[in-house]
């Protein structure tokens, strides 16, 4: 199982205390969880799910609670993958931008585009429109190479 490198945990520590919260093991194992899961776009569900186990007196509401402060904190991201949930997976320091999904419209599956793809167009917006671009979210829907075997 993946870990919180011990740096992360300090400077996660400092900023939820800087806001008035504690590293409390539940919110430790959410975190373990999530980094453990990475790539997975979580929902709060399964994510109590995954974690439950750790932490068998865990329960959904402070999943939730936990999900919106981590969330507040810029240490995960909510996604909308367009299937009704909100989805979560953690951000990246170096990334400047969302990185791009591959929604499979057949069985659901979410693959990650690595890299920035979308660069060149941002120059070509912020001139054009006299627009400074924060960041972008791009979703391509089509069949995944499983299921265009089928």
């Amino acid at each position: 199982m993946l870990k919180i490198s011990p740096e992360s945990i300090e400077s996660l520590k400092e900023t939820l205390k800087e806001k008035g919260y504690k590293l409390t093991p539940q919110r430790r194992a959410i975190l373990n969880g999530i980094i453990k899961s990475e790539g997975s776009h979580l929902t709060a569900e399964e994510l109590y799910d995954l974690v439950k186990g750790e932490c068998p007196e865990i329960g959904l509401a402070t999943i939730y609670r936990t999900v919106q402060l981590l969330e507040e904190m810029g240490v995960i991201r909510k996604l909308d993958l367009d299937d009704g949930c909100s989805r979560y997976e953690l951000s990246h320091q170096d990334e400047n931008h969302q990185h791009h999904h591959l929604i499979c419209n057949s069985c659901g599956k979410v693959l990650e585009v690595q890299g920035d793809l979308l660069e060149e167009l941002e120059t070509i917006v912020e001139k054009k429109y006299k627009f400074k671009i924060k960041d972008h979210s791009l979703k391509f829907y089509g069949v995944c190479d499983k299921c265009v075997e089928k």
